[in-house]
């Protein structure tokens, strides 16, 4: 599902810079209608870009929210992140986060966390 969602804001995103390089074009031609009708183009491009983006921001705090009510937490060192196979076989149901992806950024993490219902 993110995957999906990721092309669409893509593929919607392609569309308005498509859109965006036309504008010269459009204006050029004076057709008042034509112009009209490529601003609303546009801007129903942007609201949907923008109501994507909301949508997956919205998942990203659910998922965030869930990981922090967790009762434990700690940052994993470098050597437990060099055998990390090893230490997901150790604790039952740890969440590693990488501060790198959107979700570590949206924490507002700085280091590699892990999360787990039992101290580790």
């Amino acid at each position: 599902m993110k995957e999906k969602e990721k092309a669409e804001i893509k593929r919607l995103s392609d569309q308005l810079d498509a859109l965006n390089h036309k504008d010269v074009q459009v204006i050029q031609q004076g057709n008042p209608e034509l112009i009209a009708q490529h601003s609303k183009e546009k801007e129903k491009l942007a609201t949907e870009i923008e109501r994507l983006k909301n949508v997956r921001t919205e998942k990203l705090s659910g998922e965030a929210q869930k990981l922090q009510k967790l009762p434990f937490s700690r940052e994993i060192t470098k050597k437990e992140q060099a055998d990390m196979g090893a230490l997901k076989k150790s604790v039952r149901g740890l969440v590693v986060v990488h501060p790198m992806t959107a979700l570590g950024r949206e924490m507002g993490l700085k280091a590699v966390t892990g999360y787990a219902k039992k101290a580790f």
